[in-house]
């Protein structure tokens, strides 16, 4: 063990829980699962969030900046990072979903694809806000409502490109968890991914009552068709496309 490792002991457990200034919990490889029935927040409105931001590449970052990198050689090594709707510079459609199965057995999908923006007061008990198609500064959010959980069993939240071109390893992508009780739960999807186009998030499930949020972070090539073949959802899906702005 490093003399650093002594120095800081104790503090890896702060990374992995988060801290009083943050007030978050993230969860990571080695702390990937929560309890909201524990920390009593099992009732109300989990709010789930969806943002991201950009890096451009090193090569667009050089070509408009040569004069400052003159001047300043090291920020050569330190690409432009650019907010995700600033369509001059990147063009990346992130959409977050939800995959559902109810205590009844029914299945289905909450997404923007297909305008399934599902329902809060009524089955699924799961909302999708809208659809932001530019990385806005309040991204994407779905609502669950948790004092409907005796009528739900599992939820699966995912992250997909729509327009098909893989950009994981220069999206930022976050998804927070904003529970009705304590602290925030982040999970940052920060696997380097390059070619995948979609990712399994987190799951929540309610076992015997107790709802437990685990964190996934699965990355796959396909869409929504392979991530319900690995977790074993058994619906049917077609292609579908989005109207245009």
């Amino acid at each position: 063990m490093a003399f650093w490792d002594n120095l800081f002991a104790g503090r890896a457990a702060q990374f992995d829980s988060g801290n009083a200034v943050s007030n978050a919990i993230d969860l990571t490889k080695r702390r990937p699962s929560v309890s909201l029935s524990k920390q009593g927040a099992a009732t109300g409105n989990l709010r789930v969030n969806l943002s991201w931001r950009m890096r451009t590449s090193d090569i667009e970052g050089r070509s408009r900046q040569s004069g400052r990198l003159l001047r300043n050689p090291s920020q050569f090594f330190k690409p432009e990072v650019v907010q995700a709707h600033t369509q001059g510079m990147v063009n990346v459609d992130l959409d977050l979903g939800c995959l559902y199965e109810l205590a009844d057995g029914s299945k289905g999908v909450v997404q923007p694809l297909g305008n399934f923006f599902g329902d809060l007061n009524a089955a699924p008990y799961v909302k999708l806000s809208g659809d932001d198609r530019f990385g806005g500064s309040s991204g994407e959010t779905i609502f669950v409502n948790l004092d409907q959980r005796d009528a739900i069993k599992r939820l699966l939240f995912f992250v997909y490109i729509y327009d098909q071109t893989p950009a994981f390893d220069r999206t930022h992508a976050k998804v927070t968890l904003y529970p009705s009780n304590g602290p925030r739960i982040e999970i940052e999807l920060d696997e380097r991914a390059p070619q995948a186009r979609s990712c399994a998030v987190f799951s929540l499930e309610n076992v015997k009552g107790d709802l437990t949020v685990r964190r996934e972070v699965r990355f796959v090539y396909g869409f929504q068709a392979e991530l319900d073949r690995l977790y074993g959802w058994g619906l049917q899906w077609g292609r579908g496309y989005k109207t245009k702005t």
